[in-house]
Parts: C-alpha cells; structure tokens; sequence
C-alpha cells in the first residue's frame, strides 16, 4: 500500500521537464504549481501535486489525495487502489479509463508489522513517479495511488507497493489508453530501502 509519502525542492525539478508545452493558460498553471512544491511528508487528504493529461500534452496540478466515501462504509478515505480490480469497480472505472495521473514522490514509507518505518526511494535517488486516477467530487478532483503485489525490495516490509512507472512510461500511462492495461500489470522495479539503522540496496 502507499499511505505517506515525501515530496522535496528537487522533485519540481525532476518532472518540470515532463510538463509538455500546452496552451498559455495551462502552461501558467503548471509553472505555478510546480513553484508551490517545498519539501513536505504528504498524507491522506493532503493537497498534492500530480501530473496529468492537459491541452496537447501533460500538465502539472494539485489535487486531494483520497476519495471521500460515506460514513456506512467504515472509511473516511480511500487513498489507494488495487491494480488488479480497479478496472472492475465503479469507484475507480471512469478514473482509469480516462484520468490518469502520475503521482511524483522523492521517496515514499511504509511500515512493518512491528511498526518499523522504512523509506524506499529510486537507487538513483531521482524522482519516483507512482501511477493513480482520479475522479471529480463537489469539492473539485481527487486522486488515489495504485497498489500491487510487492517486489523483491518491499517483500520484508509489506505485501504490497505503489505501482511504480519508468519516466519513459509517465506519458504513456497518462496519454494513451492502449497502454494501461500492460501497465497494469507490471512489476515495479527495484528500490532502495532504509532505515534509521540500516541501507540496503537492490540492483
């Protein structure tokens, strides 16, 4: 699952070059948006910034990260989605079909069931980019992040992680439908996960 995650000064400047030219208006806003990023934990129902399809290309925005849902159903908030139903269900169809986003993060965290926090970040150190959707409530977009099965690096930790794209997949992922479902069902590549106490790489 993905339930916090870091957003830095340098994450502005990694997807500032995958904010493709678009109309003024548009490009104004994308400019602005990724001038509102400051290192920052990002929670549920925190505002963040998220790429996603604009006019004649990609474009930079915030939204709400979690989907609102009512009080019956146990949830304030659903923050994440499953890849392998979220074709299947209503709450997330109409997102998956025709609004994806790419969700940048520094690094993201996760616990264990001992209550450990690890931190899993590209080897690199260069952004991630986690794949999600969104939908329109009354209050304007919200978005969640897709989770799969974990990887070799996550395995310790948790049995699941956001789905993770390649940079040269981010517009692939927002653009173009005929791609979504191979996306769908990728296995995440290799992070680098750590501790106050430890650092392990995977390669």
């Amino acid at each position: 699952m993905c339930g916090r995650y870091y957003v830095s000064d340098e994450t502005a400047k990694d997807i500032e070059t995958l904010v493709r030219q678009t109309e003024e208006k548009q490009r104004l806003e994308s400019e602005a948006a990724l001038k509102r990023i400051v290192n920052a934990n990002i929670h549920p129902g925190d505002d963040a910034p998220v790429l996603l399809a604009g006019n004649n290309g990609i474009a930079c925005v915030w939204l709400r990260w979690g989907f609102p849902v009512q009080p019956e159903q146990g949830k304030r908030l659903v923050f994440n989605a499953r890849c392998e139903s979220v074709t299947d269900k209503p709450l997330f169809r109409e997102g998956i079909r025709h609004r994806r986003i790419a969700v940048p993060a520094a690094a993201f965290y996760e616990w264990d069931w001992e209550k450990t926090k690890y931190t899993f970040r590209k080897n690199d150190r260069k952004t991630l980019f986690m794949a999600g959707c969104c939908r329109y409530y009354d209050d304007g977009e919200h978005f969640v992040i897709l989770t799969t099965a974990a990887n070799k690096s996550m395995e310790p930790v948790h049995d699941r992680m956001p789905l993770l794209l390649g940079e040269n997949e981010v517009a692939d992922w927002i653009l173009d439908s005929k791609k979504t479902e191979s996306i769908l069902r990728e296995t995440p590549f290799l992070l680098e996960r750590s501790t106050e106490y430890e650092q392990l790489r995977f390669f």
